[in-house]
């Protein structure tokens, strides 16, 4: 059962099953607006700017995290509103069976040093002065709603030696729990990277004391000399189950090594917040912007970038290498799978990027 049939059954289902959630999400969230109240940080790492500057990551008047520039709120009425209202890509997105390149290698072993490669959807693996990261490491499909569509370039078991694993934010696609607890049992050295509060499903996953947990514009304390690692705002919102909703920081990261920058934007509508990167940092070498889920706009347009606006972001931060991300891997939305990369070729050849655009394969080395 595909999940639009799937959402209808249980809306137009057994009144048992459904009065509860309708009464839940109408007094949990269609009437609930939050508005920041209070900042709040980790005391124990450092701030990038002053007080004066930025007060801290904010919180609503319920304690809850908000985005700085856009407030928003997910209402389940917007949930069911799209999934019952036509989608335009049916037709197509029913025949299409375009899937992305994937590379395989045997294991990360064989890639060299000083360079990174996207293990598809928002994960990726670098290799900077011999030290291994991993971002929002997903290995297989998070759900039974969320099929993988493109294998990974090398076993899940070949994942080990990892000296950092970072988890921009909560939500299934890129924090999920069968994979972490993998990686943590192949990597019990690994040091955690995350976001405000994600720290403590972090924990109960792994049982690792190597975690730390960042506001916006904080700086991680790492012992590898000549790694920086800092988290950044973003705009988007966190929910695992129903009653969760920001209960987690969402954010962006920038990693810095031999004087080369990438900027790992995280999921993210358009947002001032990109450009001011290059305010704080200087020119970013590489930026993996998401493109993906980005349909219907009214509905995702919060949350996730269309190209267009990926394009706009960039061209606001200027990096060299603009390298989308966030497409193909999971159907999240209602365009088709590839469709994201189309739209943005096509700005390409229209040059309206003022980066290089780099498009690789799953798997491919890209050096750093």
């Amino acid at each position: 059962m595909n999940r639009r049939k799937l959402i209808r059954r249980v809306a137009a289902g057994g009144i048992g099953l459904a009065i509860a959630p309708s009464v839940y999400f109408y007094n949990k969230a269609e009437n609930y607006m939050p508005t920041a109240t209070r900042y709040t940080s980790n005391p124990e790492l450092k701030t990038l700017l002053s007080s004066k500057e930025w007060p801290g990551t904010p919180l609503d008047q319920k304690g809850l995290f908000v985005n700085e520039e856009y407030v928003f709120w997910p209402k389940f009425a917007d949930v069911l509103k799209w999934q019952t209202e036509k989608n335009p890509y049916k037709e197509e997105k029913k025949n299409d069976t375009s899937r992305l390149e994937v590379i395989k290698h045997t294991s990360p072993d064989v890639l060299p040093d000083n360079s990174f490669t996207w293990l598809g959807h928002a994960s990726f693996l670098m290799k900077l002065n011999g030290t291994k990261i991993l971002i929002d490491p997903v290995l297989e499909s998070p759900s039974v709603l969320m099929k993988r569509y493109t294998d990974l370039p090398f076993p899940a078991e070949t994942l080990k030696g990892m000296d950092y694993i970072l988890v921009s934010h909560d939500h299934r696609d890129h924090c999920d729990e069968t994979s972490i607890k993998r990686l943590a049992g192949q990597n019990p050295g690994a040091t955690w990277l995350c976001g405000l509060s994600l720290d403590l499903l972090l924990k109960k996953w792994t049982g690792s004391d190597r975690i730390q947990a960042a506001g916006w514009y904080q700086q991680y304390f790492l012992q590898t000399a000549g790694l920086s690692i800092y988290y950044l705002p973003s705009r988007h919102w966190a929910r695992r189950g129903l009653t969760d909703t920001n209960t987690t920081l969402w954010g962006a990261f920038l990693i810095e090594c031999n004087n080369k920058k990438i900027y790992f934007g995280g999921d993210s509508g358009y947002g001032k917040h990109v450009g001011i990167v290059r305010e704080l940092f200087g020119e970013v070498d590489y930026y993996l912007a998401g493109i993906g889920a980005f349909a219907p706009r009214w509905f995702m347009g919060p949350s996730h970038m269309h190209p267009e606006e990926a394009v706009r972001a960039s061209n606001d931060l200027q990096p060299k290498n603009l390298l989308p991300m966030h497409y193909g891997t999971f159907d999240l939305s209602d365009e088709p799978l590839l469709e994201p990369a189309r739209i943005i070729r096509q700005l390409n050849e229209n040059k309206q990027i003022t980066s290089k655009l780099l498009l690789p394969a799953v798997g491919q080395v890209v050096p750093v």
